[in-house]
């Protein structure tokens, strides 16, 4: 299974993703990882979550190749609905979500770390949205919850990655540590949360996710509109194939 969960006696439930080779989850993944985040947070028992990965980074995005492998738009939908599904379980968890972030965060992965209420990230962590060289569009919604507007149009525009130390300059990566640090400095900032009253912990998320100037729903869902239109002009299904044939433009 590429998503598992480890509960903690101290109410951490801790949430990894392993799916070899990068972490390009599957339309099943995408479902599966909001069910146990979903499962997760509907425990009484919970006080937080920590989202992780193993492997050689946090989160590629979607599986494309899966896509291609799909004579029709079954897996296009099917993608589109589990990552929506996912990065909102992410926000409607009724704890905190602390995100450890290692090596690539890539569309995807910006979603989940854009949704998530706490950031820590190893120093070789990198974010971005290569949306645009795959034909398709989605997750600036979560980016612009990381990065600044000017700066988040400019990664949308050329694909350009951030790093973990400019992130933590604009205040949404609250550390950066090295990457063998990373799960312990991840679980002290949750042990931190679930140290303290879960009644109020609970109505702090839910009022802070009250107050967003955003509805980050419905505007990820604006988005992925985008992506439906340049599949029927004919873009996104050429930019997946260069991709998967790995003849895509550098």
């Amino acid at each position: 299974m590429a998503v598992s969960t480890a509960r903690h006696p101290d109410g951490i439930a801790e949430v990894v993703v392993d799916a070899p080779p990068v972490n390009a989850l599957t339309v099943q993944g995408w479902h599966d990882l909001a069910d146990e985040l979903l499962a997760a947070g509907r425990d009484p028992g919970t006080r937080a979550v920590l989202l992780r990965a193993e492997g050689r980074g946090f989160n590629a995005g979607v599986d494309i190749k899966e896509m291609q492998r799909d004579a029709g738009h079954a897996a296009l939908l099917g993608a589109n609905r589990g990552c929506a599904a996912a990065f909102s379980a992410v926000y409607d968890c009724p704890v905190p979500v602390v995100a450890a972030v290692h090596g690539f965060c890539l569309g995807g992965g910006v979603g989940l770390a854009g949704n998530a209420d706490v950031l820590v990230a190893s120093d070789d962590a990198r974010f971005g949205l290569p949306e645009a060289d795959r034909g398709a569009l989605g997750a600036a919604t979560h980016l612009a919850r990381l990065v600044p507007q000017h700066l988040m149009r400019a990664m949308v525009y050329t694909c350009r990655t951030a790093t973990a130390a400019e992130l933590h300059a604009f205040g949404s990566v609250l550390s950066v540590v090295p990457r063998g640090e990373l799960r312990g400095e991840a679980l002290g900032v949750a042990q931190a949360i679930a140290a303290k009253d879960p009644r109020v912990i609970r109505c702090a998320k839910e009022s802070l996710n009250g107050i967003d100037p955003v509805d980050v729903r419905r505007s990820y869902r604006f988005e992925q509109g985008f992506t439906f239109e340049l599949t029927l002009a004919g873009a996104g299904d050429e930019h997946r194939a260069a991709f998967a044939r790995g003849t895509e433009p550098r």
